[in-house]
């Protein structure tokens, strides 16, 4: 799940292209009309139809685990089909694995693709594993939308003190050449040992910017390791340099007010 700030930048920035979103909706129905879509649904407890040129459906998915064993196999699967393994991928079996969307974890390629690797060098007799708290989250929505580690809202489930650093793409000169300038960088930073425990990003190639926050965070980075680490100029990079520096309000192109 996103970092509610990043959510809120986000829904403003769709909103503006003319997005229309409606929570707490259920579909009631859904029926082809020739070339268009006439949907029913129930929003603030009232019954509405619609007429639409095409319906999305992304309703999330599941493991598609049925039938993959014999009912007779003691393979342990739990009520919603996912393959019981653990930290190394191992099922209750010996000599047998389970990875990617048919065992616990999100339902990435990339996550798949490690675990795949970690359990061929396990085979092997090599030592392997996976880091599964830095895993990037990537949207491919326009602005994109990236994070790697820990929210503010889990945060403070977990009563941990942090800081944050924010900066925005409107402050970036790679980004006002290339035209976008929309959306933001977020750092959240261990109060106590300053070291990077989540970072978000809304805005352009996020997705490979996303990349060096999860090389920090892998190496247990602190805010002050990055503010020490030169950035190229013009970059979009740029702005995850000011988010961290921010974090101590030393951001050095960020508009201070008052």
């Amino acid at each position: 799940q996103a970092d509610p700030s990043i959510s809120r930048q986000a829904q403003h920035a769709f909103n503006k292209q003319g997005l229309d979103f409606r929570f707490g909706t259920q579909i009631d129905s859904c029926e082809i009309k020739k070339e268009h879509v006439l949907l029913g649904y129930s929003e603030n407890n009232q019954k509405r139809l619609e007429k639409f040129d095409k319906v999305l459906v992304a309703i999330g998915r599941e493991a598609n685990t049925t039938g993959l064993v014999a009912d007779d196999c003691p393979l342990q699967i739990d009520d919603h089909g996912v393959i019981l393994v653990d930290e190394h991928c191992q099922t209750n079996l010996e000599n047998v694995y389970a990875i990617g969307d048919a065992v616990r974890g999100p339902m990435l390629a990339h996550k798949s693709s490690e675990e795949g690797i970690m359990v061929a060098e396990l085979i092997a007799g090599h030592h392997a594993s996976i880091d599964y708290e830095h895993i990037p989250y990537i949207i491919y929505t326009n602005p994109e939308i990236a994070w790697c580690g820990l929210t503010e809202p889990q945060l403070k489930k977990q009563d941990t003190p942090y800081k944050t650093g924010l900066f925005s793409f409107s402050a970036n000169g790679r980004a006002h050449a290339g035209g976008e300038t929309t959306g933001l960088v977020k750092v959240i930073s261990d109060a106590k040992s300053d070291r990077i425990l989540g970072v978000h990003m809304l805005g352009p190639h996020v997705s490979e910017l996303i990349q060096q926050a999860v090389i920090a965070m892998e190496f247990r980075a602190s805010t002050e390791d990055l503010a020490l680490s030169m950035f190229a100029h013009p970059t979009l990079g740029e702005t995850f340099h000011e988010a961290v520096l921010d974090v101590d309000d030393r951001s050095i192109h960020k508009l201070k007010i008052g």
